[in-house]
Protein backbone atom coordinates (compact mmCIF):
# COMPACT_ATOMS: atom_id res chain seq x y z
CA UNK A 1 0.00 0.00 0.00
CA UNK A 2 1.22 3.64 -0.71
CA UNK A 3 0.40 6.72 0.76
CA UNK A 4 1.13 10.45 -0.42
CA UNK A 5 1.69 12.76 2.01
CA UNK A 6 1.21 16.61 0.51
CA UNK A 7 3.17 18.80 3.42
CA UNK A 8 5.16 21.74 3.22
CA UNK A 9 7.01 21.24 6.92
CA UNK A 10 9.84 19.16 6.09
CA UNK A 11 10.07 17.92 9.22
CA UNK A 12 6.04 17.41 9.91
CA UNK A 13 6.55 15.18 6.89
CA UNK A 14 9.27 13.56 7.77
CA UNK A 15 7.86 12.64 11.31
CA UNK A 16 4.53 11.13 9.78
CA UNK A 17 6.97 9.44 7.09
CA UNK A 18 8.79 7.41 10.11
CA UNK A 19 5.26 6.78 11.56
CA UNK A 20 3.77 4.71 8.63
CA UNK A 21 7.01 3.43 6.67
CA UNK A 22 7.24 -0.07 8.64
CA UNK A 23 3.59 -0.27 6.99
CA UNK A 24 3.47 0.99 3.72
CA UNK A 25 5.36 2.83 1.12
CA UNK A 26 5.99 6.54 1.12
CA UNK A 27 6.05 9.64 -0.96
CA UNK A 28 6.14 13.14 -0.32
CA UNK A 29 5.44 16.56 -1.94
CA UNK A 30 6.08 19.60 -0.15
CA UNK A 31 3.66 22.21 -2.03
CA UNK A 32 0.16 22.40 -3.48
CA UNK A 33 1.02 22.11 -7.15
CA UNK A 34 3.71 18.97 -6.74
CA UNK A 35 1.17 16.76 -4.61
CA UNK A 36 -1.76 16.97 -7.23
CA UNK A 37 0.78 16.41 -10.35
CA UNK A 38 1.96 13.61 -8.01
CA UNK A 39 -1.05 12.11 -7.54
CA UNK A 40 -2.66 12.44 -11.39
CA UNK A 41 0.90 10.50 -12.55
CA UNK A 42 1.30 7.96 -9.34
CA UNK A 43 -1.36 5.14 -8.33
CA UNK A 44 -1.40 5.73 -4.42
CA UNK A 45 -4.17 3.99 -1.55
CA UNK A 46 -4.30 7.73 -0.06
CA UNK A 47 -3.38 10.69 0.08
CA UNK A 48 -2.04 12.68 3.44
CA UNK A 49 -2.84 16.21 2.69
CA UNK A 50 -2.41 19.32 4.77
CA UNK A 51 -4.72 22.18 5.73
CA UNK A 52 -2.01 25.06 4.98
CA UNK A 53 0.62 24.75 1.80
CA UNK A 54 2.82 27.86 0.51
CA UNK A 55 1.48 28.37 -3.18
CA UNK A 56 -2.23 27.09 -2.88
CA UNK A 57 -4.65 26.04 0.16
CA UNK A 58 -5.51 22.19 0.71
CA UNK A 59 -9.33 22.89 -0.29
CA UNK A 60 -8.15 23.50 -3.76
CA UNK A 61 -5.21 21.00 -4.11
CA UNK A 62 -8.19 18.63 -2.71
CA UNK A 63 -10.86 20.08 -5.43
CA UNK A 64 -8.38 19.66 -8.40
CA UNK A 65 -7.33 16.08 -7.33
CA UNK A 66 -11.01 14.82 -7.22
CA UNK A 67 -11.84 17.16 -10.63
CA UNK A 68 -9.06 15.08 -12.31
CA UNK A 69 -11.36 11.65 -11.57
CA UNK A 70 -9.10 10.63 -8.58
CA UNK A 71 -11.04 8.50 -5.76
CA UNK A 72 -7.81 7.57 -3.87
CA UNK A 73 -9.15 8.87 0.00
CA UNK A 74 -8.07 11.72 1.36
CA UNK A 75 -7.01 12.56 4.86
CA UNK A 76 -7.14 16.39 5.94
CA UNK A 77 -4.29 17.88 8.46
CA UNK A 78 -5.30 20.62 10.21
CA UNK A 79 -4.26 22.97 12.63
CA UNK A 80 -7.36 24.97 12.33
CA UNK A 81 -10.26 24.00 14.79
CA UNK A 82 -12.87 26.21 13.50
CA UNK A 83 -15.95 23.79 12.65
CA UNK A 84 -16.17 26.28 9.14
CA UNK A 85 -12.63 24.96 7.85
CA UNK A 86 -13.58 21.35 8.46
CA UNK A 87 -16.83 21.59 6.86
CA UNK A 88 -14.80 23.50 3.56
CA UNK A 89 -11.97 20.22 3.52
CA UNK A 90 -14.86 17.78 4.04
CA UNK A 91 -17.31 19.26 0.81
CA UNK A 92 -13.88 19.83 -1.15
CA UNK A 93 -13.92 15.66 -1.31
CA UNK A 94 -11.30 14.88 1.40
CA UNK A 95 -12.65 11.75 3.37
CA UNK A 96 -11.62 12.48 7.08
CA UNK A 97 -9.70 15.01 9.22
CA UNK A 98 -6.86 15.02 11.38
CA UNK A 99 -6.29 17.92 14.17
CA UNK A 100 -2.86 18.81 14.75
CA UNK A 101 -0.96 17.97 17.08
CA UNK A 102 -1.78 13.95 16.93
CA UNK A 103 -0.61 11.07 18.27
CA UNK A 104 1.08 8.52 15.96
CA UNK A 105 -1.26 5.55 17.08
CA UNK A 106 -4.56 7.95 16.22
CA UNK A 107 -2.73 8.63 12.59
CA UNK A 108 -2.30 5.26 12.26
CA UNK A 109 -6.02 4.23 13.21
CA UNK A 110 -7.43 6.84 10.69
CA UNK A 111 -5.14 5.41 8.07
CA UNK A 112 -5.98 2.39 8.45
CA UNK A 113 -10.07 3.20 8.60
CA UNK A 114 -9.60 5.09 5.45
CA UNK A 115 -8.03 2.10 3.49
CA UNK A 116 -10.58 -0.29 4.72
CA UNK A 117 -13.19 2.36 2.96
CA UNK A 118 -11.31 1.86 -0.65
CA UNK A 119 -13.01 -0.32 -2.68
CA UNK A 120 -9.99 -1.73 -4.46
CA UNK A 121 -8.89 -3.34 -1.62
CA UNK A 122 -9.83 -5.99 0.72
CA UNK A 123 -11.78 -4.56 4.47
CA UNK A 124 -10.28 -6.66 7.11
CA UNK A 125 -7.07 -6.02 8.54
CA UNK A 126 -6.79 -9.51 8.78
CA UNK A 127 -5.59 -11.54 5.26
CA UNK A 128 -5.41 -15.06 5.38
CA UNK A 129 -4.73 -17.31 2.17
CA UNK A 130 -4.87 -21.20 2.36
CA UNK A 131 -2.79 -21.43 6.70
CA UNK A 132 -1.21 -18.23 5.79
CA UNK A 133 -2.52 -15.20 8.08
CA UNK A 134 -1.23 -11.63 7.90
CA UNK A 135 -2.45 -9.02 10.86
CA UNK A 136 -1.53 -5.65 9.10
CA UNK A 137 -2.57 -4.18 12.85
CA UNK A 138 -0.21 -6.49 14.84
CA UNK A 139 2.02 -6.56 11.62
CA UNK A 140 2.62 -10.20 12.12
CA UNK A 141 2.23 -13.19 9.73
CA UNK A 142 1.56 -16.80 10.33
CA UNK A 143 1.53 -20.18 8.68
CA UNK A 144 -0.89 -22.44 10.67
CA UNK A 145 -0.15 -20.47 13.73
CA UNK A 146 3.91 -20.36 13.44
CA UNK A 147 4.86 -16.88 13.38
CA UNK A 148 7.24 -15.79 10.00
CA UNK A 149 9.64 -13.25 10.21
CA UNK A 150 9.33 -10.81 7.49
CA UNK A 151 11.99 -8.20 6.18
CA UNK A 152 9.77 -4.81 6.11
CA UNK A 153 9.65 -4.69 2.23
CA UNK A 154 8.56 -8.41 2.34
CA UNK A 155 5.62 -8.12 4.74
CA UNK A 156 4.45 -4.66 2.72
CA UNK A 157 4.74 -7.17 -1.07
CA UNK A 158 2.76 -10.04 0.80
CA UNK A 159 -0.06 -7.90 2.08
CA UNK A 160 -0.41 -6.40 -1.29
CA UNK A 161 -0.60 -9.78 -2.88
CA UNK A 162 -2.75 -11.21 -0.60
CA UNK A 163 -5.55 -8.18 -0.68
CA UNK A 164 -5.41 -9.10 -4.03
CA UNK A 165 -5.37 -12.92 -3.53
CA UNK A 166 -6.56 -15.29 -6.98
CA UNK A 167 -6.01 -11.96 -8.63
CA UNK A 168 -2.89 -11.54 -10.94
CA UNK A 169 -0.82 -8.62 -10.34
CA UNK A 170 1.25 -7.25 -13.02
CA UNK A 171 4.80 -6.15 -12.30
CA UNK A 172 4.11 -2.17 -12.59
CA UNK A 173 1.23 -2.89 -10.02
CA UNK A 174 3.38 -4.03 -7.63
CA UNK A 175 6.28 -0.95 -8.36
CA UNK A 176 3.03 1.70 -7.81
CA UNK A 177 1.50 -0.16 -4.67
CA UNK A 178 4.86 -1.31 -2.54
CA UNK A 179 7.82 0.68 -3.93
CA UNK A 180 8.16 4.53 -3.10
CA UNK A 181 8.32 6.60 -6.28
CA UNK A 182 11.81 7.44 -5.71
CA UNK A 183 13.10 4.70 -5.58
CA UNK A 184 15.32 3.81 -8.16
CA UNK A 185 14.98 -0.09 -8.23
CA UNK A 186 17.37 -2.82 -10.25
CA UNK A 187 15.55 -5.10 -13.11
CA UNK A 188 15.07 -8.14 -10.48
CA UNK A 189 14.12 -6.36 -7.43
CA UNK A 190 10.59 -7.76 -7.65
CA UNK A 191 12.09 -11.01 -8.32
CA UNK A 192 14.25 -11.32 -4.92
CA UNK A 193 11.62 -10.42 -3.38
CA UNK A 194 8.93 -12.68 -4.70
CA UNK A 195 11.72 -15.53 -4.18
CA UNK A 196 12.56 -14.45 -0.62
CA UNK A 197 8.70 -14.52 0.49
CA UNK A 198 9.01 -17.95 -1.23
CA UNK A 199 11.66 -18.99 0.92
CA UNK A 200 10.05 -17.97 3.90
CA UNK A 201 6.39 -19.90 2.74
CA UNK A 202 6.45 -22.18 -0.20
CA UNK A 203 9.41 -23.89 0.48
CA UNK A 204 9.77 -24.67 3.90
CA UNK A 205 5.87 -25.64 4.63
CA UNK A 206 5.48 -27.91 1.19
CA UNK A 207 3.08 -25.12 -0.51
CA UNK A 208 2.68 -23.17 -3.34
CA UNK A 209 0.61 -20.14 -2.58
CA UNK A 210 3.12 -17.83 -4.88
CA UNK A 211 2.52 -18.35 -8.41
CA UNK A 212 4.28 -16.58 -11.39
CA UNK A 213 2.30 -16.25 -14.42
CA UNK A 214 4.41 -16.46 -16.92
CA UNK A 215 4.02 -12.60 -19.08
CA UNK A 216 1.79 -11.00 -16.76
CA UNK A 217 2.98 -10.73 -13.21
CA UNK A 218 2.16 -12.57 -9.60
CA UNK A 219 -0.51 -13.72 -8.09
CA UNK A 220 -1.22 -15.74 -4.66
CA UNK A 221 -3.49 -18.63 -4.16
CA UNK A 222 -5.14 -20.99 -1.58
CA UNK A 223 -2.12 -23.26 -0.76
CA UNK A 224 -2.63 -26.13 -2.53
CA UNK A 225 0.10 -28.97 -1.91
CA UNK A 226 2.96 -29.02 -4.57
Amino acid sequence: MKILIIEDDRQTAATIREVLKDRYAVDAAYTGKDGAEQAQVNDYDLIILDLILPDMDGVTVCKEIREGGIKTPILILTGKLQTEDKVKALDSGADDYLTKPFSSDELLARVRALLRRDPAALTSDRLSAGGLTLDVTANTVKYKGKKLHLRRRCFQLLEYLMRNKGRVVTRSMILEHVWESSVDLLTNTIDVHINALRDEIDRPFGVSLIKTVHGLGYKIEGGDKK
